[in-house]
C-alpha cells in the first residue's frame, strides 16, 4: 500500500483531516520520559488521526538518544497510519539520495518534506521512492516567508512558480507541498495550480493563527492539517484533537 492509499484509508477510517505533530520540548514535559509521552500522545489520538508528523529538529537535539526515540516513536504508531518525517532536507544529487534513503529505507518514513531550493537534482532521488510521498516547500507558514517567496518571477511570485515545478515532478505521482494555513489567498492559488490530487501539508494552524475554514475550503479533500504543540500540550489532547478534527469536519 502506498501513501496516498495508506493516507485515503485512515481519513476514511478516522473521518479526519488531522495530523498531530510529535514535536517533544523537554521543558514541557515532567513527570515521565520522552517515550512514555509520545506513547500517550499517540494511545489518546490515534482513533482521531489521518497521520502523524515528527519534526526530526525536535530528536536529533538529544544526538543518540534521540535517534533511539524516534525510532522508538515511529514504532509504537501502528502500522495503518501514516508517518511523515519533517526534516526538510535537501542536497546536491549525491548527498540527496543519502538523505531519501535515511529516511525511506533506515527510518522507513511514509512521507518526508523536502526543500526545493537546489532544484530538480535534489528533488529526483526522493521521487524514486515511489511508493511514498515527498512533500516540497511551497508557501511555508513563518513570517519570514515572504522574503523570498514572494519575490517575483517571470512576474509572478516565486512560490507560484514553485508549484508549478511540483505538478511538473509529480508524473509519478509521489510529490505533495507544504503550504502553510497563515495564508490562506496564497493556499487557494496553489491548489488551483496544483489541481486536487495533489496532497497538500498544511501547519499553521493554532498557535500560529491561521485561518481554518479558509484553509479546509480553499485546500479540499487531500489536505492534511497538521496541528503540534496546541493538541500535545493541551490540558487534555485528546479532547482538543476531538475538539478540532470535528471543526475541520464542519467545513468540509
Amino acid at each position: 500500500m502506498n501513501f496516498k492509499e495508506k493516507l485515503s484509508k485512515k481519513v476514511k477510517e478516522n473521518n479526519s483531516l488531522l495530523c498531530v505533530g510529535l514535536d517533544i520540548d523537554e521543558d514541557k514535559i515532567s513527570n515521565m520520559s520522552l517515550l512514555d509521552f509520545n506513547k500517550k500522545i499517540i494511545d489518546e489520538t490515534k482513533d482521531i488521526v489521518c497521520a502523524y508528523k515528527i519534526n526530526m529538529a525536535f530528536y536529533e537535539v538529544f544526538g543518540k538518544e534521540g535517534y533511539e526515540l524516534l525510532e522508538k516513536t515511529m514504532d509504537y504508531i501502528p502500522k495503518d497510519i501514516p508517518i511523515i518525517l519533517d526534516g526538510k532536507r535537501n542536497d546536491i544529487g549525491n548527498t540527496a539520495e543519502k538523505y531519501a534513503k535515511s529516511i525511506f529505507e533506515t527510518l522507513n518514513a511514509d512521507a518526508t518534506t523536502v526543500n526545493p531550493y537546489l532544484g530538480s537534482d535534489g528533488i529526483k532521488p526522493f521521487l524514486k521512492y515511489k511508493d511514498k510521498c515527498s512533500f516540497i516547500l511551497c508557501r511555508t507558514s513563518n513570517t519570514s516567508a515572504k522574503e523570498l517567496q514572494n519575490i517575483k518571477s517571470n512576474g509572478k511570485p516565486l512560490y507560484e512558480s514553485i508549484a508549478e515545478k511540483i505538478k511538473d515532478w509529480n508524473k509519478i505521482g509521489c510529490c505533495g507541498a507544504v503550504v502553510g494555513a497563515t495564508y490562506p489567498e496564497e493556499l487557494k492559488k496553489i491548489r488551483e495550480i496544483l489541481g486536487n490530487d495533489i496532497p497538500i501539508l498544511l501547519p499553521g494552524i493554532g498557535k500560529q493563527g491561521g485561518d481554518l475554514e479558509k484553509s479546509v475550503k480553499y485546500g479540499g479533500e487531500n489536505t492534511i492539517i497538521v496541528s503540534a504543540r496546541g493538541i500535545i500540550y493541551a490540558k487534555n489532547p485528546r479532547e482538543e484533537a476531538v475538539r478540532l478534527r470535528d471543526e475541520i469536519n464542519k467545513f468540509r
